[in-house]
């Protein structure tokens, strides 16, 4: 197991001291190597910015952050996740790209009495029936996000659609939500291995199909191969394609002109009109020469909520930062972002172009606002998952 990434030089930069009894101690955990190390790195990047905007301070206390290499295994996650909790003493553990490892260390921290704070995966079962009171999202629930994208298919009047997900927790979820708002013909359900890069076989099945609309998941470079292979195969000119997690920031730089005109849906986007979002996209590009994806602002949004938690209770006590997070009101690149009762935002889904900007580079930018506020009630969090908790979390 690759060690996890101590930010040694962050620290000696904005002056983060080392751990005492007035330093808060993160334990963030994103997948920094082999083909998925993309989308790590640009969650690393946005943690190192927002301690950088907040002075290397969260709620005045010194921060230090441990970045742990997931590795994209579960194994190895759950390896980390003891490590951090049992030896690193973190007063927070945070990030997760993946749903499966989200899965995978989700008992080990919460039974800890650690807070956990997920930056992305949001898989139905603990949105659900294993939802944790030391358990909170900065993302939203895996299902969500596509049922935007069924809703505005369905509201454009189309009538089929072939889809296309990887085989785990999130992809599952995915097309589980998007089926909850589009009512039109299914023309193909196809899963795909986690991590495939040859689209080839699943492209000569898609064509034989000709469906009307495609709408994929296929997330950082899954998404770069897919598109690509989609664009070369001339699918474009069968199909009318859309997605979800497959055509943002991660992706937008290696893909370009071929993303032009793909619809995706989304609870962010780099054109959010508000003070903290201008700034994160505009220090965010200035530093990394580049647009942000959603999972570098829910990473630098994660930050943003664990300063609130210390800054509002006055301490990094796991009691006290969960009754204040449980409140919602936390100051985001989505602006107050609010909390539903099993701890995952209650918040606008939009609708999202690929376009370039005024200097002709790649990005995305809102349509228009599909779901606001959107949030599962108790009822359909009842009925999805089948429990019959009353109280959540």
């Amino acid at each position: 197991m690759k060690k996890a990434l101590t930010i040694v030089a962050l620290a000696a930069a904005i002056g983060i001291a080392p751990a005492h009894a007035d330093t808060v101690k993160i334990g963030y955990m994103t997948t920094l190597s082999g083909s998925a190390g993309i989308i790590g790195k640009q969650m690393q990047n946005a943690v190192e910015l927002a301690l950088e905007h907040k002075g290397g301070k969260l709620g005045g206390m010194d921060a230090e952050v441990i970045f742990a290499d997931d590795q994209r295994k579960p194994d190895v996650a759950k390896q980390l996740a003891n490590r951090l909790v049992k030896s690193d003493r973190v007063d927070v553990v945070a990030g997760v790209i993946w749903s499966n490892l989200l899965m995978a260390v989700m008992k080990p921290i919460t039974r800890s009495d650690t807070l956990l704070i997920g930056s992305n995966a949001g898989p139905s079962p603990i949105a659900g029936e294993q939802c944790h009171e030391n358990f909170f999202s900065m993302s939203w629930q895996n299902d969500q996000t596509p049922e935007a994208m069924g809703k505005h298919m369905q509201d454009a009047g189309v009538k089929s659609v072939y889809l296309m997900a990887p085989n785990y927790q999130a992809g599952k979820d995915m097309l589980s939500g998007f089926k909850r708002y589009f009512k039109g013909e299914i023309a193909g359900e196809v899963y795909t291995k986690l991590g495939q890069s040859d689209f080839q076989a699943e492209l000569s099945f898609l064509r034989a199909a000709a469906p009307e609309t495609t709408m994929v998941f296929q997330p950082g470079g899954m998404g770069i191969n897919f598109v690509k292979q989609w664009k070369q195969s001339g699918l474009d000119q069968v199909s009318k394609l859309y997605q979800v997690f497959s055509v943002d920031a991660v992706s937008l730089p290696a893909l370009k002109d071929a993303a032009l005109g793909i619809l995706g849906t989304q609870s962010w986007s780099p054109d959010l009109d508000n003070d903290i979002n201008r700034k994160f996209v505009a220090d965010y590009k200035a530093k990394h020469g580049g647009y942000p994806s959603y999972y570098a602002a829910q990473a630098y949004d994660t930050i943003l909520a664990i300063d609130h938690a210390i800054a509002t209770s006055g301490s990094k006590d796991t009691d006290q930062m969960r009754a204040v997070l449980a409140k919602g009101n936390i100051p985001t690149t989505r602006g107050l972002l609010k909390m539903n009762s099993n701890h995952f935002p209650v918040q606008n889904f939009y609708l999202r172009d690929t376009v370039k900007d005024a200097d002709g580079v790649v990005t995305t930018k809102v349509l228009s606002t599909v779901f606001a506020d959107h949030a599962f009630s108790r009822q359909e969090l009842g009925r999805l998952f089948q429990t019959s908790r009353s109280g959540w979390c």
